[in-house]
């Protein structure tokens, strides 16, 4: 039976768009529902210190209204777990986080805070949160990770993302490389294995095609993608690239 790969769509940078003019519109909400509706297996977000870019009111609406999975992306803060133990994301996705970063430029150093995560996980999981953390592909990282009680681990893919850009070969091979390694090493230890961060629909299929990964979450190329050819479409285009 054929591998199918889960698709998280981050629907962040719709709520870019309606926070840009201060308005009401575009609603991430309608964006979660239309990609649930063209067959997303869960919708992705992270809620920012800032706000930059959903809030809480969207997080609790798209809980209330889709019907496959929310994936909450937060900072490992006291206010973060406490709106998640409150809202009840079928996953939350622990990530670092900077005031003045576009997008999140790495992975979270599992290693050099393990006990502040380790209480953010306990809780979560108390709470019947599923916990995944995004981090590096390092095998310190992972079993870090691991030892701090994830269930899973998504792997960022920024650095095979960034050499793909400058079509740089000996760099796509080398990050791929590290991906499949660092992938091995978190099935090894009994973590699922996710992967997101800069994945298009021109580089995705590569990181697709490494056996231990279940779920990509992919944001800004699938709502770029969407103003031209319509949110519908952009997610039924990457469900298809990633599983073939």
């Amino acid at each position: 039976m054929k591998r199918k790969i889960r698709l998280g769509v981050n629907i962040d940078h719709v709520a870019t768009v309606r926070n840009a003019r201060r308005t009401f519109e575009p609603d991430p909400v309608h964006a979660a529902v239309i990609a649930d509706l063209a067959g997303a297996d869960q919708i992705t977000l992270h809620v920012r210190e800032d706000r930059r870019h959903v809030n809480e009111r969207d997080l609790k609406m798209i809980k209330e209204v889709i019907h496959s999975r929310v994936n909450l992306e937060m900072a490992v803060t006291e206010e973060m777990v406490k709106i998640a133990k409150e809202v009840k994301p079928h996953q939350v996705t622990l990530v670092p986080e900077k005031r003045q970063e576009i997008t999140t430029e790495g992975g979270l150093d599992v290693v050099n805070q393990k006990e502040r995560v380790e209480q953010a996980v306990k809780e979560l999981k108390e709470a019947g949160i599923t916990v995944n953390i995004f981090i590096d592909p390092e095998p310190q990282q992972i079993r870090a990770a691991k030892e701090v009680g994830a269930d899973a681990v998504e792997l960022h893919t920024g650095a095979y993302a960034e050499a793909f850009a400058r079509n740089d070969e000996e760099a796509i091979e080398k990050e791929l490389n590290r991906l499949k390694r660092a992938a091995k090493v978190a099935k090894e230890v009994g973590l699922k294995v996710y992967a997101g961060h800069g994945l298009t629909y021109k580089n995705v299929r590569k990181v697709a095609e490494i056996p231990e990964i279940e779920e990509l979450n992919i944001g800004h190329s699938i709502v770029a993608n969407a103003i031209l050819l319509g949110l519908k479409e952009a997610v039924e285009k990457m469900i298809k690239l990633i599983n073939g």
